[in-house]
């Protein structure tokens, strides 16, 4: 099994990252998303630049389907993991049409570039 992130919704939080010169990060609390370390916030406090992964937005997906979906993934435990934007499977898909997938063990997130889905999902 595996999460997907579009590139469409990926590509402008690693163009963010990319010009704040920091890191991005894989979040999964409310929801899994992308996000950059360094990015602009709204009034609210919140990133104005998320890339949720499909199926695990809490704004738009229902809470039991989303929680299952990062439960089944990543586990029970709400966690952060640091990337550089310029390292590995990233300049793929920040300078082409790719999707992101991410799937994990116990010990290990693997990321991979995937040609995107027709229908969105």
């Amino acid at each position: 099994m595996s999460i997907r992130f579009k590139g469409s919704d990926l590509r402008p939080v690693l163009a963010e990252a990319a010009v704040n010169q920091c890191r991005i990060i894989l979040v999964k609390d409310q929801g899994v998303y992308f996000l950059a370390e360094r990015g602009e916030r709204r009034l609210d406090g919140r990133h104005k630049l998320i890339a949720y992964a499909v199926g695990c937005n809490p704004d738009i997906d229902t809470f039991d389907d989303w929680w299952e979906l990062a439960r089944a993934e990543f586990g029970g435990d709400d966690f952060g993991e640091f990337f550089d934007p310029h390292d590995g499977v990233f300049p793929l898909i920040l300078n082409g049409e790719g999707d992101l997938e991410v799937s994990a063990t116990a010990t290990h997130l693997s990321l991979q570039a995937v040609t995107p889905t027709q229908r969105g999902n």
